[in-house]
């Protein structure tokens, strides 16, 4: 019962991830419909049936878009494990603030970047022209996808793949 569901809106955009025994709750209520099948039976005292590995809702579903959450390893993956001011490509970063914060410089997406620890301590405490430093790529906020939302699932799970559009580039 415990199997990972895919839950797509009415309009088969994907919603989240349950466990099997609310999918199941959602279709013995008839507010869903299996459009994919798992490998698993699920057995009660009385029956059993195949575990959904896919369902849609019957009503649509209005919620805000995901965001991405902000933490390093976001940040590193928003820069690609790259430092933003030599180019270098490393796993050993650390995160800067462009502004910093003593000069009023805020802890959001817009104002964080990776940095090697040689140009972290070399820009130290000042601001990019103080520093006479530049700049790869300013720093933005990612959009989270469905694919961020759910690619931890996707491996075991290929069934899903049909469902997420995203799946396709984020494989090439």
């Amino acid at each position: 019962m415990n199997g990972s569901v895919l839950v797509l809106n009415q309009n088969y955009e994907p919603l989240n991830v349950c466990n099997a025994r609310r999918a199941i709750v959602l279709l013995n209520r008839g507010k869903a419909e299996v459009l994919e099948h798992g490998q698993d039976v699920l057995r009660t005292p009385t029956t059993y049936f195949r575990r959904p590995s896919v369902i849609r809702l019957v009503y649509l579903i209005k919620r805000p878009r995901p965001k991405v959450r902000l933490s390093r390893r976001e940040i590193f993956l928003r820069d690609k494990h790259t430092c933003q001011y030599c180019g270098i490509k490393t796993k050993d970063l650390t995160i800067d603030h462009v502004i910093p914060r003593h000069r009023g410089g805020r802890h959001t997406w817009e104002n964080l970047v990776s940095a090697c620890k040689s140009c972290n301590h070399r820009k130290g405490g000042k601001t990019l022209e103080e520093a006479k430093m530049s700049l790869y790529r300013f720093p933005y906020e990612p959009k989270a996808s469905t694919y961020y939302s759910l690619h931890q699932h996707l491996q075991s799970y290929s069934e899903w793949r049909k469902f997420i559009p995203e799946w396709e580039m984020a494989a090439v």
